[in-house]
């Protein structure tokens, strides 16, 4: 395959990589990675919440098993994917649907424990502040929707038609690039709802809450803007990039200043206080997002 206007699709990105490849892999091969790995993690971090509780429910083992084995099912099917590329993506599709199924699940489950249906407005907010987060399942969602578009060719490229692996083909309103800015900016939604949730706990005390808060938003606002535009120019896919890169910057920072506030005055780690105090790898979702980013970025094809 290759791009109707090569020379235009070059991003600046792109640049620093031979014929606009990210280390020799073209953009559907790294979403399919990136949701690999994110499955593989959601898997983990779930776990890792609801240990906190001291019992896992049964039906909270649904997504600690699923993230492993459907991040595990994708690279096989990564590995099998240049040979029998229709097949492939067959069972991509159906990996990516139990991801939706898993991630509404997830998202019942949370909202039902967290929201009262005689309660006020006032009382289910705050009950949506101190509740199981009601959209962290629904990462599964997004990786899906993104992991799907991936596995699924467009043809011809910059068309906005998927190839469905059953034959058909479905037709975009716009390009799958500009598909894939507007997932970004879900993400990044998501990500600032998720921060702002979890830092309104504890009343936004520090200076280092609005970090996340003034990115995300500049970052969300960006994402949104690509996706409108038909034909970026270089200059305005450099300002996306930054938002990106921003947004990996947070990440890392937001990591490390969690792990600080777990540790000890003496730099002691105590598990108990990795489980039940500021979640250490939560702020790296803005680093996910920022680096999906920067992937669609690369070459198309």
């Amino acid at each position: 395959m290759s791009a109707d206007h090569p020379k235009e699709n070059l991003t600046a990105l792109a640049r620093f990589f031979p014929q606009g490849r990210l280390f020799g892999l073209v953009r559907d091969q790294w979403l399919l990675i990136l949701a690999a790995i994110n499955l593989l993690f959601l898997g983990v971090e779930t776990w890792l919440v609801h240990v906190m509780n001291g019992t896992i429910r049964t039906n909270e083992w649904i997504p600690i098993l699923f993230g492993p084995v459907a991040g595990c099912l994708l690279i096989f099917i990564g590995a099998i994917a240049q040979r029998y590329r229709k097949r492939a993506a067959a069972l991509a599709t159906i990996v990516f649907i139990a991801c939706v199924v898993v991630g509404v699940l997830g998202a019942y489950f949370h909202g039902f424990r967290g929201l009262l249906s005689n309660a006020s407005f006032t009382e289910n907010l705050d009950l949506a502040v101190f509740a199981p987060p009601l959209l962290a399942p629904l990462a599964f969602v997004l990786v899906a929707v993104w992991g799907v578009s991936a596995a699924w060719e467009e043809s011809p490229s910059n068309s906005g038609r998927l190839l469905l692996p059953w034959g058909n083909s479905i037709q975009l309103p716009y390009p799958k690039s500009n598909a894939l800015y507007y997932m970004v900016a879900v993400g990044v939604l998501i990500a600032f709802l998720s921060s702002v949730f979890d830092h309104a706990r504890a009343g936004f005390e520090s200076r280092w809450f609005w970090l996340p808060v003034a990115v995300s938003l500049f970052a969300l606002v960006v994402s949104i803007a690509m996706g409108f535009i038909e034909r970026p120019t270089l200059g305005e896919k450099q300002v996306f990039a930054l938002g990106m890169v921003l947004l990996v910057v947070v990440g890392v920072i937001g990591s490390v200043l969690h792990i600080r506030l777990d540790v000890t005055d003496q730099f002691v780690f105590v598990l108990e206080r990795f489980l039940r105090g500021a979640p250490p790898v939560a702020p790296m979702l803005f680093a996910n997002f920022g680096l999906l980013g920067l992937v669609v970025l690369t070459k198309a094809d």
